[in-house]
C-alpha cells in the first residue's frame, strides 16, 4: 500500500462503541483526500469500519489483522458526517 498515513488512532483494547466515535471524530477533523490508520482490537471493529465506510462515503482502502491486532486504512472521501 503506497498511501500516506496522516493520523494514526489507537482503539487497541476499546470496545464496541468507542473505537467508530473515535474514528467518527477524527474523519471530521480531517481533509478530503487524508488517510487515517486505525489499530483495533474489537472483532466488531471489521463489520462496524464497513457499515461506518458505506453509510458516511468513506473510502476503506485495507483492513488486515497481525498477532490479534486489526489494522484499517480509511480515506477521507467526502464531507459526509
Amino acid at each position: 500500500m503506497t498511501d500516506i498515513v496522516n493520523v494514526t488512532l489507537d482503539a487497541r483494547g476499546l470496545f464496541c462503541p468507542e473505537p467508530v466515535m473515535m474514528l467518527h471524530n477524527q474523519i471530521r477533523d480531517m481533509q478530503i483526500g487524508e488517510v487515517v490508520e486505525v489499530l483495533a482490537t474489537d472483532p466488531s471493529t471489521k463489520r462496524d469500519f464497513l457499515k461506518f465506510c458505506n453509510f458516511l462515503d468513506q473510502e476503506l482502502l485495507s483492513s488486515d489483522e497481525q498477532d490479534g491486532v486489526l489494522r484499517f486504512l480509511i480515506r477521507k472521501a467526502s464531507e459526509a458526517g
